[in-house]
């Protein structure tokens, strides 16, 4: 919904999204986070997940503890407590084009009346199970549905979507390869 608060537009402040650019292009340090979870194993398949703290240029920040229920559904061995982790991946998605969509939005003067996303995923558990060698774990594709409501153009909507997509911070991690580093460590 679009906010009528002065100087806002998707309820995003232009002048403290300004601030941040400028503020980031002046010191990039600013703009250097590390995020943090932590995940500990339940019982069965079911797990939580505890995210309170980031970094920001070095510096830890503490804020409000979230946690996440993780499980699978019954036809996967789980009871269906909490999502499983490859539809909490689409819930990120989705989650990460929404502040996408709104931030930029507002950044290029679009006001946005409505907004959702729709997600599918095609996971072949013959990949996890290690049943197929030839079959993905993972995803073996994605789709993402935007639905907009705007009385913007189409062309200015287009830009919009490009634009999200070339700067969606999930989106690259999805679409390239992350290095990923695991360690164990035995208690």
């Amino acid at each position: 919904m679009a906010t009528t608060e002065p100087g806002a537009v998707n309820g995003v402040a232009l002048s403290e999204l300004e601030g941040a650019i400028e503020t980031i292009s002046d010191d990039p340090d600013v703009g250097m986070f590390r995020f943090r979870a932590k995940t500990e194993w339940e019982d069965a398949l079911k797990s939580v997940t505890t995210i309170d703290e980031f970094d920001q240029a070095g510096e830890t920040v503490h804020t409000r503890e979230f946690t996440l229920q993780g499980d699978e559904p019954e036809q996967i061995l789980g009871e269906r407590t909490g999502p499983n982790a490859v539809e909490l991946l689409l819930g990120a998605l989705g989650s990460c084009l929404s502040v996408g969509y709104a931030a930029n939005a507002a950044a290029m003067g679009i006001e946005l009346d409505d907004l959702r996303f729709e997600l599918k995923g095609d996971v072949d558990l013959r990949g996890f199970l290690g049943i197929a060698e030839d079959v993905r774990p993972g995803y073996e594709s994605i789709t993402c549905t935007a639905y907009v409501e705007s009385a913007a153009s189409e062309d200015d909507l287009t830009e919009l979507r490009e634009r999200v997509e070339a700067t969606s911070p999930l989106v690259d991690a999805i679409t390239n390869e992350v290095p990923l580093e695991t360690r164990l460590v035995v208690e």
